[in-house]
């Protein structure tokens, strides 16, 4: 990779007033820690700047962790946990959160999600949890990956047998991710608003988009913003800009890679 890349890795819940789920005797944290720390070692063995929540058995509270990623300037966060059911037993599989769709975190989710579905995982999908602090107070693109249930026998059976091809395949996923990063050309993209409140983002989406033009809707450093177009030439983007000043609505003009 032509630049290095900052990943932060969390490795979910972890002291004694957090273990996370518990079931038959294991617990969520010393799961999330062990994977955590595999998974960074395969990112580091490639090139890639990591840092980690936490690497011990000690407890950050979720905003602690969100405000470490950002006083370090990752450019993606990565939190590790196992899911669990009110019922055990009944669910079976991974699955990613992501704050909100139609960015970069979904893109390295759905990364991510493909590589542990190579190996044998059942792909539950990606899921917009907009509430959870580790994505929400976090000022890069963000996933949290839930690695099968640790209610499920099979499951855990799944991640100690596989556990190397599981660590693998995360790290797969996000070095992917940084890969297309890199490689995707950069547009001229036209920005009508920005707005730390998503339904008034959504509202103007959709006026615009009822209007016929191309617009798009992106969440970047805490704040959901409207954007119109995504040219590589830059006479083109003047043209939509003029257009959209003209009808009323305020312009700037960015240059940034697509959104995925």
């Amino acid at each position: 990779m032509a630049e290095t890349k900052k990943v932060i890795l969390d490795a979910g819940h972890g002291g004694s007033v957090d273990p996370g789920a518990v079931y038959q005797g294991r617990q969520e944290k010393n799961d999330n820690l062990r994977l955590a720390l595999a998974v960074g070692q395969i990112l580091t063995e490639n090139g890639v700047d990591v840092g980690y929540t936490r690497v011990q058995d000690v407890y950050q509270s979720p905003l602690q962790k969100a405000q470490m990623a950002n006083n370090w300037d990752a450019d993606y966060f990565v939190s590790f946990h196992r899911n669990a059911m009110p019922v055990p037993g009944t669910a079976s599989g991974t699955e990613s959160l992501i704050f909100s769709r139609g960015g970069e975190a979904e893109r390295l989710a759905s990364n991510i999600n493909a590589e542990l579905g190579r190996i044998g995982w059942n792909d539950l999908g990606t899921i917009e949890r907009p509430g959870l602090i580790v994505l929400r107070k976090t000022e890069m693109p963000a996933v949290l990956v839930e690695v099968g249930f640790l209610d499920n026998e099979a499951d855990n059976q799944r991640f100690d047998a596989q556990f190397e091809h599981t660590a693998q395949a995360i790290a797969d996923g996000i070095l992917m991710t940084l890969r297309m990063q890199e490689e995707q050309p950069e547009y001229y993209q036209i920005q009508v608003g920005a707005y730390a409140d998503k339904d008034l983002a959504q509202g103007l989406l959709s006026q615009l988009q009822a209007a016929g033009y191309p617009a798009f809707l992106i969440y970047q450093n805490g704040l959901y913003k409207v954007r119109v177009g995504a040219y590589l030439n830059l006479d083109n983007a003047a043209w939509m800009e003029k257009t959209l000043r003209t009808a009323g609505y305020p312009t700037l003009l960015v240059q940034e890679p697509a959104v995925y």
